[in-house]
């Protein structure tokens, strides 16, 4: 299928303005200008915004209705995107918000430490011990237990699939879906969409080579709780929705993380956007189909915390 046509007046717009690749900037460089371009993002208003700290790692809470003792929402973790060296609780404000609205569950976002200065696995320890404390704070939360979900997209995609192969490792935390958005699963960088897509997509081969630079040596890239395609078991996992983009790199690592998944006996919705590219969903506010992502999202975590999956 053919590029968005706006993505394509954008991607020009960008081409001809000469903003460089994000392997061009430092780390700091790269922060800001990931904040810059999220900074305008329409965000919609729910009940509760508050910031929090869970087991000393910042964690911003959203929730769609007002807390009450006698309702015990269900919740999505969410680790943000970004190549685990870009990224914060504010780019992806946004889209936690919608999710939380059209889902009606809370949404807590994890702001775990970053790459280059917190290599792996720190952002990985971040992310379950960020876990760990809602389950163990559900009760004073107005959470339900049984319906905690994780989710993240590209690197948060990655960090939310690996919490839930540490999850199993450690035979704790019960939960309940995982929600991957053009997760990055694999370091080879050697997929025929790493060929097709290489450049001119947003995302970058070079891109992808630095992020994993700044995130792990060599010899980590063979820990599946780096690289999840690479573990030999994954069954027994929690229920899976990936999403992926046709003019992304990382799309075939992410299906096959899903075929996976799906042969290990784990039920798993795969659903591919084409015409899209990596990071649609910052784009939401400007294509239809980014946006209806929202409501396919919506739909997969109320079937898991409903257990229709």
């Amino acid at each position: 299928m053919p590029l968005d046509p706006t993505l394509a007046v954008i991607l020009k717009q960008s081409a001809d303005a000469g903003v460089p690749g994000l392997h061009e900037l430092s780390p700091e460089e790269g922060r800001a200008m990931y904040r810059a371009m999220n900074k305008g993002a329409n965000k919609v208003a729910i009940a509760e915004v508050e910031n929090l700290s869970a087991a000393g790692v910042k964690v911003r809470l959203y929730r769609p209705e007002a807390k009450s003792a006698d309702l015990k929402q269900p919740c999505l973790i969410y680790f943000h995107g970004g190549g685990w060296v870009i990224g914060d609780l504010d780019t992806h404000d946004a889209p936690c918000r919608l999710i939380a609205q059209q889902t009606n569950c809370v949404v807590i976002a994890v702001d775990y430490r970053l790459a280059p200065e917190h290599p792996f696995p720190t952002p990985l320890d971040d992310c379950f011990a960020a876990t760990q404390w809602v389950f163990e704070n559900a009760e004073q939360l107005a959470i339900d237990p049984s319906k905690i979900a994780v989710g993240g997209d590209s690197a948060g995609g990655n960090l939310a699939a690996a919490v839930c192969l540490k999850s199993k490792l450690a035979d704790r935390l019960k939960i309940c879906h995982q929600l991957l958005i053009y997760p990055v699963t694999d370091a080879a960088m050697n997929s025929q969409s790493y060929i097709d897509n290489a450049t001119g997509y947003m995302l970058t081969k070079d891109s992808m080579a630095y992020f994993w630079d700044h995130y792990t040596n060599m010899d980590q890239r063979n820990d599946p709780l780096a690289s999840p395609l690479r573990a030999s078991d994954l069954s027994n996992l929690p229920t899976a929705t990936i999403l992926t983009a046709e003019f992304d790199p990382l799309r075939d690592e992410a299906e096959a993380y899903a075929a996976k998944l799906t042969a290990a006996g784990t039920t798993t919705l795969m659903k591919r956007y084409d015409g899209l590219v990596h990071g649609f969903l910052g784009m939401i506010d400007v294509l239809d189909s980014a946006r209806e992502s929202i409501d396919l999202m919506a739909s997969q975590l109320n079937k898991a915390f409903s257990g229709q999956i």
